[in-house]
């Protein structure tokens, strides 16, 4: 594959729209406000556009992995032919890749049984990878993962589904979607009961690490492990626990986790939403070296900034809620943006910046718009992209998070957003000359 120059595609990308002026300007287009920093922006402002469009229902889902390819030309998404209800087990979507050089076109190559609206069946690019992408499926009594080469066609199975990858390509953190299916709806996947529904702590699992070349996988962090640990001087082993969300740091050495608990089952309603009290691990990639790195009983989204810190919306004893860098293996805690950044988002650091930009959105306000940002730590400053609309029906498990997601470049960002009435479609966003 030959990819094209960063700055050919931001050209083709933007047919011009790029250039400077001073202040700050507002546009309108369709359903979105859209206001940019610093940038010319002509007619209908083609610094924004949906890449999918009707017949089907397009998204990516979660902000942690990359969408796009190193090139920039490529980026993946997911099609369905519904929304507004819980994906079911005989509910299939199609996987596809959109050149973002020729129309956007979409070109299917391949299909999943295992997925859920937050964060799809987690299909990304392989670290590093310009040819090899993956995600979750369902094959007979398992979860599984495929891997397949978006060029050739060629695919390859591996024997349990991912949760987060190392940035080398060379392992997979994962822990049981039948148990986050039956604990947390709207995060795990149907098709396969969870074995132990009635078992508060499962016994023989957990945490695993998979190997993504052969398969060969070991459970690191089995539940009894961490049960056992006493949260603020209580036993909590006769309560019903589960791990979430994992993600490996930057240099692949560490990864982080929530594990989390709750009293009583209730109904399924009622576990997709709050009810459970959550704290923070990390641990090297083979589970040693188990760290409690944040015991306040809240933390919701979160990202790694470098091998050492993690920026996560928390609640530290004492402390307003608010964003906040933590270091690993240590109780050093620092706020991020404490006037500005002052709702919960999907955050991640925009590449190549050093760290200094912050790519964040929001959930809906009292109107239903979704605010997208970017925010300049050395400076405290934020600069609001665009608030999206999301209609009423967009609620709880197949609600429709911007998600928001920047290009391997830093120099695009990919939302999900129902904004325009053709339901969740995929948008792509020109950042240039803002934080570059």
């Amino acid at each position: 594959m030959k990819g094209l120059s960063r700055r050919k595609f931001i050209s083709d990308v933007t047919r011009g729209a790029v250039g400077t002026m001073g202040g700050m300007i507002l546009a309108k287009t369709g359903g979105l406000h859209l206001f940019a920093h610093n940038v010319k922006i002509t007619g209908k402002s083609e610094r924004v556009r949906a890449i999918t469009r009707p017949p089907g229902y397009h998204w990516f889902g979660y902000y942690d992995k990359w969408q796009i390819d190193p090139t920039g030309r490529y980026a993946l998404g997911m099609m369905v032919d519904f929304e507004h209800r819980t994906p079911e087990a005989g509910d299939l979507i199609k996987i596809g890749l959109i050149d973002l050089n020729r129309g956007d076109t979409w070109t299917e190559i391949g299909e999943s049984h295992a997925w859920n609206w937050q964060q799809g069946c987690m299909l990304q690019w392989i670290p590093g990878s310009e040819t090899e992408v993956l995600w979750n499926d369902r094959d007979g009594d398992r979860f599984v993962t495929r891997v397949v080469n978006v060029f050739t066609g060629k695919a390859r199975l591996l024997p349990r589904p991912v949760y987060a990858l190392s940035p080398d390509s060379r392992y997979a953190i994962t822990t049981d979607f039948e148990r986050i299916n039956n604990q947390r709806p709207g995060y795990g996947y149907a098709g396969i009961p969870d074995p132990y529904e009635d078992v508060k702590v499962p016994p023989d699992r957990g945490i695993y690490r998979m190997d993504l070349q052969t398969g060969a996988s070991e459970l690191i962090l089995p539940y009894s492990g961490i049960v056992d640990i006493p949260h603020h001087g209580e036993t909590i082993g006769d309560q019903w626990h589960w791990f979430n969300h994992l993600l490996v740091n930057t240099d692949g050495s560490r990864f982080v986790f929530l594990h989390r608990w709750r009293k009583e089952m209730a109904t399924r309603q009622e576990r997709a939403s709050r009810g459970w009290t959550t704290r923070m691990f990390t641990a090297n990639m083979d589970g040693s070296d188990l760290h409690l790195l944040n015991d306040s009983g809240l933390i919701s989204h979160f990202i790694w900034k470098d091998p050492t810190h993690i920026n996560a919306w928390t609640r530290p004893a004492g402390k307003d809620a608010g964003f906040y860098v933590m270091e690993d293996r240590t109780r050093n805690i620092e706020q991020v943006g404490e006037n500005v950044m002052t709702r919960d988002g999907h955050l991640t650091y925009v590449p190549n910046t050093g760290s200094e930009w912050i790519l964040n959105d929001s959930y809906p306000d009292q109107n239903r718009n979704q605010e997208l940002y970017l925010y300049h730590v050395p400076t405290d400053r934020k600069i609001t992209i665009g608030h999206f609309h999301l209609p009423e029906v967009y609620r709880g498990e197949w609600r429709c998070d911007l998600h928001p997601r920047s290009s391997q470049d830093g120099k695009l960002v990919f939302i999900d957003s129902p904004h325009e009435s053709n339901g969740r479609q995929l948008y792509l966003i020109v950042i240039e000359g803002i934080v570059f």
